[in-house]
């Protein structure tokens, strides 16, 4: 009788995740894919934090380089302190065109301030210079198709929107990256479905920080950058910040993707702890209030499948509800529905990368980034070198 009063409260949380959670498992053709007017000649200016950034950077600038945009285009790259030949890559991708280009060296970072914010904030500051209509923030990672910045200026200028965001598509060819990867995206949604962050009358806000366009006046109106400076998870700060005073856009595209590889799960497992327990606000309670309710909803129904009678119905039931909403991610991925099943072994891992986030709070390191550590408890300090 318990096991299946579990069971039927595990398949009662999958029908209201499918039917009332702004169906954020659909993974319709983005309207960045989809043919848009053409757009006005607004001023851009893309900025592109980059530490040690030497291996994937230069292919990244390049596409910028290469846009069809048909207004005014300036490129201003922050050199975060790196220690590789970042800087180097990024003059060389530009020749020829180089005065569409700006490197500005980051000054040291200051207390209070996480690394990237710090780099964009000195980037708007020089860029405001040219007085953009829009800023277009982007990772050193991302490759752009040629008309990726026409489309969302089309998005934001069609529709009126002050900020519009792209997750882009992930590096996704290794074992370890076709397990944890599409779950990623899956999980990013289902906290932040892109029917209630594109619905102006529902609080929730986010948006994908390797690809944010927003309007240049709204960031002066909501205080700039500075008024998110100390955040880790800055990208859906910033959607907050700017869905308090005006619109946004989130949707995904498969016209701008990321080129950085992932070594093994190891690496993964470090991407995802490494904002976690910062996004549960360092609570344990919160921590063990999520690793129960994760356990209830993505590793019961599999186990209940075993047991027999009505607990083996609901687990089957929830279990088949969990693979139809995964499978449009894993679709979206190219991926074989082989992995559709194996979501409660995901889950798993990302449960255990939950915890380790906690861990590493608690022994100073943090939300920890190449060597710059982020998420610190109080009294503690880094022995990392900037």
């Amino acid at each position: 009788m318990f096991a299946a009063s579990i069971g039927a409260m595990s398949c009662l949380i999958w029908l209201d995740l499918v039917a009332a959670r702004g169906f954020f498992w659909r993974v319709s053709p983005a309207a960045i894919d989809l043919g848009l007017p053409s757009v006005n000649a607004s001023r851009v200016a893309v900025i592109v934090p980059a530490r040690n950034e030497a291996d994937v950077v230069g292919v990244t600038i390049r596409s910028l380089l290469e846009q069809d945009y048909p207004g005014p285009l300036q490129i201003f790259v922050v050199d975060d302190h790196s220690s590789d030949d970042t800087v180097k890559v990024v003059r060389e991708a530009a020749a020829g065109r180089a005065e569409r280009l700006t490197v500005i060296s980051s000054t040291p970072l200051p207390s209070g301030w996480t690394g990237k914010m710090w780099a964009l904030f000195q980037a708007v500051e020089q860029a405001n210079e040219i007085a953009p209509d829009y800023f277009l923030f982007t990772d050193a990672d991302i490759l752009h198709a040629p008309d990726s910045i026409s489309s969302m200026v089309a998005i934001a200028q069609t529709r009126n929107l002050d900020l519009v965001s792209m997750m882009v598509k992930l590096h996704c060819s290794s074992l370890a990256e076709s397990a944890l990867i599409p779950a990623f995206v899956f999980f990013f949604f289902m906290l932040y479905p892109p029917q209630w962050v594109n619905n102006p009358r529902r609080r929730t806000a986010a948006a994908a920080g390797g690809n944010i366009l927003v309007r240049a006046e709204v960031l002066a109106k909501i205080g700039g950058v500075g008024t998110i400076g100390h955040e880790l998870i800055d990208d859906c700060a910033l959607a907050r910040e700017v869905k308090r005073i005006g619109s946004i856009w989130l949707g995904m595209t498969q016209k701008a993707r990321s080129i950085r590889a992932y070594s093994g799960f190891g690496g993964i497992g470090r991407m995802i702890s490494r904002n976690a327990f910062y996004q549960l606000r360092h609570s344990v309670w919160l921590l063990i209030a999520t690793v129960f309710a994760l356990a209830i909803t993505y590793l019961v129904p599999p186990c209940l499948v075993f047991v027999g009678g009505w607990a083996t119905l609901w687990g089957a039931a929830a279990w088949l509800l969990m693979s139809i909403t995964f499978w449009p991610i894993v679709r979206f991925y190219s991926l074989s529905p082989l992995w559709v099943p194996l979501l409660p072994v995901i889950a798993l891992f990302y449960t255990g990368a939950t915890i380790y986030s906690a861990v590493q709070y608690w022994f100073g390191r943090g939300g920890e980034w190449k060597g710059r550590v982020q998420d610190k408890r109080l009294g503690t300090s880094s022995d990392q070198p900037d």
